[in-house]
């Protein structure tokens, strides 16, 4: 099995704004007032292309399907959390929080990735848990050791405990659950997807340790990180807040692997961080504000990984 990948889905948005669903529990989510709804989608789209051309100069295979304004899909720029692609050809598809993005659950999106050469073998839908109000919101949710078959989560109102379970059942992942919090008005509160404090790369972890207040779980995620030989690079609170714990690994030209994140998060890390990560890989990034400030992710949420086996 790969942790890491070359081929990366990426969806162009059309009318990206700030989701009012999804700011109920995405304490990360701002309003820019001084900037009008068409300026909002110029810049994100400005961001977008610019992040695009950036991954694609190191070699890395990006698939751009353009979103449709046929539906308002405010947070399609984020596809991780309504799908995973699978190395046997399985594909899951995932309950969402916020009505709104259930309509980015586009069957053409996959037909796509088939004209692109990928081959899907089974699809394995959770998008009925949304009449029970129970979600697990894909790759945001799950933070997937895919060579020691674990599965990471942040349980929240978006990471539900029994789906989580049933995931890892029928993926064959060992299932490691916790709780991360937040500081918001001085209330501690469950931040809502787990890739927003922790990265899981080929042989490192970046993670924010502070957050899971119990010292139990904090002891047991360490403990299976640490025994499957990953570095453990902690990252604070603050710097989470600046969406460092937001980055992907992926794999560019002659098999380069990069670290990538936003120009925010980039700039949030210390010396020692960078020199623990560049000891790795290289870091890649690239400038995000208008897609953090109002969407709430960053440059992991906008990146949905294709492990899906090509049809030669």
């Amino acid at each position: 099995m790969q942790q890491v990948t070359n081929n990366i889905l990426m969806i162009r948005p059309v009318s990206f704004r700030m989701n009012e669903q999804t700011a109920v529990n995405n304490y990360y989510q701002k309003v820019l007032e001084s900037l009008t709804p068409e300026t909002v989608q110029f810049k994100a789209l400005q961001e977008f292309d610019d992040f695009v051309e950036k991954l694609q100069a190191k070699g890395v295979n990006v698939i751009v399907v353009n979103d449709t304004k046929a539906t308002d899909t405010p947070d399609s720029i984020f596809p991780n959390n309504w799908v995973s692609f699978h190395q046997n050809g399985d594909v899951g598809l995932y309950p969402m929080f916020a009505e709104n993005r259930r309509f980015e659950r586009r069957e053409d999106i996959l037909d796509t990735l088939e004209s692109e050469g990928f081959e899907i073998n089974n699809v394995i839908d959770y998008t009925s848990a949304e009449a029970e109000g129970l979600f697990l919101e894909g790759t945001g949710s799950l933070l997937l050791d895919r060579v020691n078959q674990k599965a990471y989560c942040a349980l929240s109102p978006r990471a539900d405990e029994d789906l989580f379970i049933e995931f890892c059942e029928d993926f064959e992942y060992t299932p490691v659950s916790f709780v991360a919090y937040q500081t918001v008005n001085e209330e501690r509160l469950p931040i809502y997807h787990t890739n927003v404090m922790m990265c899981l790369a080929e042989e490192f972890a970046v993670i924010c340790l502070e957050c899971i207040d119990d010292k139990k779980e904090r002891k047991n995620v360490l403990r299976h990180l640490k025994e499957d030989g990953k570095e453990v690079i902690a990252i604070s609170e603050a710097q989470v807040t600046n969406f460092a714990g937001n980055m992907l690994q992926v794999v560019g030209e002659n098999n380069k692997r990069y670290l990538v994140m936003s120009k925010s998060a980039y700039e949030s890390l210390n010396k020692h961080q960078i020199v623990s990560i560049e000891k790795h890989c290289e870091i890649m990034h690239s400038s995000l504000d208008t897609i953090e400030a109002c969407g709430g992710g960053s440059a992991r949420c906008m990146m949905a990984e294709v492990f899906l086996p090509k049809s030669n």
